[in-house]
């Protein structure tokens, strides 16, 4: 499936903030893309830019294209709960994003590549769909075969990340995805009030 693959540190400056993690680049020049950079005079964004901006944000933030984002709107809206809310907790619960969140991989790009490349199982079965949905309870491990790859080991070693909703065994590496995440336990900067009220449109 199609994933967007161009440069990171530009979409990072359009929202103003790292979301695809870590970035020297970034951290260099952290205003807006142009030919202008930041002494060009940016007037009020309208209601709708603002909205849509989130979005996108939040697509780019997860590697979500439209359709598939669009789907799991509509998969929000029929579920029981705060609809924005919800479609965060879907975006949580893809497989890719918690090989990311266990620090398995250090993006949630290089994890959609390890679960692509058969590294990743799932209650002991190899799963090779990024978007996979876990549900709680669910056990994340590397293939065996998988665990001596350097890209992994490095990725473990460098990782303090620690979340509630997720435990994880440095020496198994194996994770188990304990519960689906409350909001504030989802530490992404978006605001998914805004998606509600563009796709309510």
């Amino acid at each position: 499936m199609a994933r967007y693959t161009g440069p990171k540190t530009k979409i990072a400056r359009k929202f103003g903030e790292a979301i695809f993690g870590d970035d020297k680049s970034f951290e260099k020049r952290n205003y807006p893309p142009g030919q202008h950079g930041n002494n060009r005079r940016r007037g009020k964004k309208s209601e709708y830019a603002i909205q849509l901006m989130e979005k996108q944000k939040a697509k780019y933030t997860y590697g979500i294209l439209e359709r598939q984002f669009r789907n799991m709107f509509e998969k929000a809206t029929r579920a029981q709960g705060i609809t924005g809310e919800v479609l965060l907790q879907l975006a949580e619960s893809r497989l890719d994003n918690v090989v990311y969140r266990m620090g398995i991989s250090p993006s949630r790009r290089g994890a959609r590549q390890l679960v692509s490349h058969r590294h990743i199982t799932v209650n002991g079965e190899l799963v090779n769909i990024p978007s996979y949905q876990l549900k709680a309870g669910d056990v994340v491990g590397v293939r065996e075969k998988s665990k001596s790859l350097t890209a992994i080991q490095d990725s473990l070693a460098n990782s303090s990340s620690v979340y509630e909703w997720i435990t994880f065994n440095n020496e198994t590496k194996q994770g188990t995805y304990v519960s689906v995440p409350a909001r504030v336990q989802i530490p992404e900067n978006i605001n998914e009030q805004f998606i509600v009220e563009l796709y309510s449109k």
